[in-house]
């Protein structure tokens, strides 16, 4: 009896507490008593200025109501929260709708909307190094032109300042990557369409963007019917489609998130449509910035990086004189010191442990293994990037190679075209010099020494002699070729110790 007492003592004591607390009003937006439900003429809420600015305005929940509640604040400007009182800033004059919705215990909700109106601006609001950059002023009369980088002069200064993989002026990456690690643009790679041309201009003055591009649109073949634009034509993944641009606003930067962002008013997007008009900041400064878009409909993050139109010039060529500069290699350090360039080679292709380390003709650790691969070219080559070969000082090239006898050396394969005479891989070792001004034409005025008959299985030394050209100051390309070319023929050789010496 005496148990049973107590229990009755302990209920009621915790009864007495449940209904004696409630929260603080203006705390935590909630408050605890009896259970009620809620309408629309019951919200209130009060609104006041801030004694520095009227365009801040603090909004405090005032509702009277007993129970369990909680509160949503919309300010109208891009602001929410749950909190009974809640700051907005309003830089910009104009109407604003504020809503407070409630939502009791039992599941019922309420909102009620009052129309703030502001007659004048305060920039002092917004007087901020990203708006500033941004717009190109504190004043909000001036304004900003912006351009897509076209000649990639200002990649690498955001990618090594952000440390993300941002190699081009538009390039794509997996979604939540912030980079283009799948594919940047080089420079001037699109220079078929009218987007270079496409200019953004930025005002502070009413948050403003005017878009001009001579009234074509260029986006995602996956995303520009989702984002209401009518496909004319595609290529591949992109689509053209008209679009006339005009004169748009952009939010307030929210600086809530990752990175700072703003969005564009209706369908405005800058220079390529990727599925949203919402733009995260990566990088913004006084010449350029890079802006990330989250392709939800493919799963692929996409940055841009613009700079100012009056900025958008190509970098003067490169004039290159001839220099005697001599160049090593022995693959010892396990990375590239003369930086080699695969094109077209087998996955394999890297330094690796020699194949052969008992053979005197080369005790060496490490070597270049090269895996030729079906593409009828396949090579590695250097680039001198700011000078040509002074072959008057330095014409030969020196490299061991290893021919292994288990490749397929019978086998007739398919070959690049009728010229091609030897359909077989070879034991052969081709040196190319070429000048890279002649572009895809180097070869038309390239010298060739090639090194046939090469014993397999043991390291031979190679003399590439070509002082026969030591006047020729063009040059600034080395090729090396295993194998033979023109051919699918696959087949694994190793090389090691190259020089270009006199």
């Amino acid at each position: 009896m005496k148990k049973f007492i107590n229990s009755i003592f302990w209920m009621l004591c915790a009864v007495v507490a449940l209904t004696s607390c409630s929260a603080e009003d203006g705390d935590t937006g909630h408050s605890l008593g009896n259970i009620a439900s809620i309408t629309a003429d019951q919200i209130t809420f009060s609104q006041t200025p801030s004694s520095t600015s009227k365009n801040v305005i603090t909004f405090a929940n005032t509702t009277k109501i007993n129970g369990v509640y909680s509160v949503k604040w919309d300010l109208g400007n891009g602001t929410t929260g749950n909190t009974s009182n809640l700051t907005g800033n309003y830089p910009l004059a104009g109407s604003y709708n504020v809503t407070l919705t409630i939502t009791t215990a039992d599941g019922a909700s309420a909102s009620k909307t009052e129309v703030l109106t502001l007659d004048t601006s305060d920039y002092t609001l917004i007087n901020t190094p990203n708006y500033v950059h941004l717009t190109g002023s504190q004043t909000p009369d001036k304004s900003r032109t912006w351009v897509l980088d076209q000649y990639n002069n200002y990649a690498a200064r955001i990618a090594k300042a952000t440390g993300l993989a941002i190699n081009g002026h538009e390039g794509l990456g997996p979604e939540g990557s912030y980079g283009q690690s799948w594919w940047a643009a080089k420079a001037d790679e699109k220079n078929t369409w009218t987007l270079y041309a496409h200019k953004f201009t930025f005002t502070l003055d009413g948050l403003k963007v005017h878009i001009a591009n001579q009234g074509t649109g260029y986006g995602r073949k996956a995303c520009a019917t989702a984002g209401g634009f009518t496909v004319s034509s595609t290529s591949g993944d992109d689509c053209l489609f008209s679009y006339s641009g005009g004169d748009y606003t952009f939010s307030p930067l929210d600086e809530t998130g990752k990175y700072p962002s703003f969005t564009l008013s209706s369908n405005g997007f800058l220079g390529y449509y990727c599925g949203s008009q919402k733009y995260e900041i990566l990088y913004l400064d006084d010449e350029c910035m890079a802006l990330r878009v989250d392709d939800t409909i493919e799963g692929q993050d996409w940055v841009f990086v613009f700079c100012r139109d009056d900025l958008n010039v190509a970098a003067p060529p490169i004039v290159k004189k001839p220099q005697a500069v001599p160049l090593s290699e022995d693959f010892e350090s396990g990375t590239l010191t003369v930086p080699f360039v695969s094109q077209d080679m087998g996955t394999r292709t890297g330094i690796t442990d020699n194949i052969a380390p008992s053979d005197n003709n080369n005790t060496s650790s490490k070597v270049f293994r090269y895996q030729k691969s079906t593409s009828f070219y396949s090579n590695i080559y250097f680039v001198a990037p700011t000078y040509k070969f002074d072959l008057s000082k330095q014409n030969k090239i020196t490299l061991k190679v290893f021919i292994p006898s288990f490749n397929d050396y019978t086998s007739d394969w398919a070959v690049a075209g009728d010229w091609i005479t030897n359909k077989k891989l070879q034991n052969k070792v081709a040196v190319k010099l070429q000048n890279t001004d002649d572009g895809d034409n180097a070869w038309q005025t390239q010298t060739e020494i090639d090194k046939t008959d090469i014993p397999f299985n043991t390291w031979v030394t190679l003399t590439f002699d070509f002082s026969s050209v030591s006047q020729n100051t063009n040059y600034d390309k080395i090729v090396i070729q295993l194998g033979g070319e023109g051919h699918a023929g696959q087949g694994i050789f190793y090389l090691d110790d190259f020089s270009f010496s006199e």
